[in-house]
């Protein structure tokens, strides 16, 4: 693309990036952009919106991912999430879970492309912020090829922004959510001939990608890359992403600034009434391979859950800790 940033995001991911996981990402990266769990267009029109779209200042930049197959409600959820301050407006056309099955959204939209290009021309025209589409190759039997074009090319003629490409077929006869995850194969070659026959249009690639490294190669041949569950999983690869992938030094935070920031996060929110885990269970792989990990993990998970359990959990996690190696690294 000319004159456009590539953009280095982690991914929306149901029931873990929501807006604790958030904060915690972004004390570990500056430059990331971080999506919202999915939320269905009905629930951000009528749910408790406070609870389901609210998330901290300090997470931008960060993007809202929307669900839903109708235009009108997902033109008035994007509204919604524009008046919240989000500084993207997501659809998802990739979730494969029985839940957007059952409401024709999600995955299934990859057969209906006229109807996304609808869905999205319905959001763009409702807000001023970017309008964005995260899908997958194709669903099912669908032949790959032609199935992404006529995907691609309905959003983009509906003024849809930036296209992330999961790299994978959701199969939604035979295989469960968590399957969809790891079992169609990957198929990069997809994506990258996508953009090379569209080299003016965003196109972003997702799925299975396990490091920086591998990141940082396939940035060099697209748009973006959104990391999903290895940054998830090891969080403290972000601590590099911004260097590695955005040409810009890493975040001046040590490990006991980091342990600091998050005990006093903890602090508000059990004092608004929450509970420790909620925030510590994003916090679980933070440590993995340093010496006294395990010991870490089980304060962060077993000892969060206790009745009465504070901050001072995530103090004794952090103690537990030789981080040299891990600060080392980042």
């Amino acid at each position: 693309m000319k004159n456009q940033q590539k953009i280095f995001a982690v991914a929306p991911m149901m029931e873990w990036t929501d807006r604790h996981c958030r904060f915690f990402h972004r004390l570990l990266t500056r430059r990331a952009l971080l999506y919202s769990e999915m939320v269905v267009a009905d629930a951000a029109n009528h749910g408790d919106r406070e609870r389901l779209l609210g998330f901290d200042a300090s997470e931008h930049p960060v993007a809202l991912q929307l669900g839903g197959s109708e235009p009108a409600k997902l033109a008035a959820a994007a509204r919604v999430g524009a008046q919240f301050g989000y500084d993207e407006i997501n659809l998802n056309v990739g979730c494969p879970s029985d839940r957007v099955q059952s409401g024709a959204f999600g995955a299934c939209l990859m057969r209906e492309p006229a109807l996304v290009g609808e869905c999205v021309a319905a959001m763009k025209e409702a807000v001023d912020v970017p309008v964005t589409v995260k899908c997958r190759l194709g669903v099912d039997e669908q032949d790959i090829g032609p199935a992404l074009d006529r995907l691609a090319q309905a959003v983009w003629q509906a003024g849809c922004d930036r296209l992330w490409v999961h790299a994978r077929k959701a199969w939604l006869a035979g295989l469960s959510p968590k399957q969809n995850r790891e079992v169609p194969p990957l198929d990069y070659d997809r994506v990258l001939r996508l953009k090379r026959e569209n080299p003016d249009r965003f196109i972003g690639i997702n799925g299975g990608i396990e490091d920086l490294t591998q990141a940082g190669e396939l940035m060099g041949q697209t748009d973006g890359v959104m990391l999903g569950r290895a940054a998830y999983r090891r969080p403290a690869l972000l601590l590099q992403a911004d260097a590695m992938l955005c040409g810009e030094p890493a975040p001046p935070i040590s490990f006991t600034e980091l342990c600091a920031r998050m005990t006093a996060y903890a602090e508000v929110h059990l004092a608004a009434g929450g509970r420790l885990n909620q925030v510590t269970r994003h916090m679980t792989g933070l440590f993995a391979g340093a010496p006294g990990a395990r010991r870490a993990r089980t304060l962060l998970t077993l000892e969060a859950v206790k009745p009465g359990a504070g901050p001072e959990v995530i103090e004794r996690a952090f103690a537990a800790v030789d981080t040299t190696g891990l600060a080392a690294a980042a």
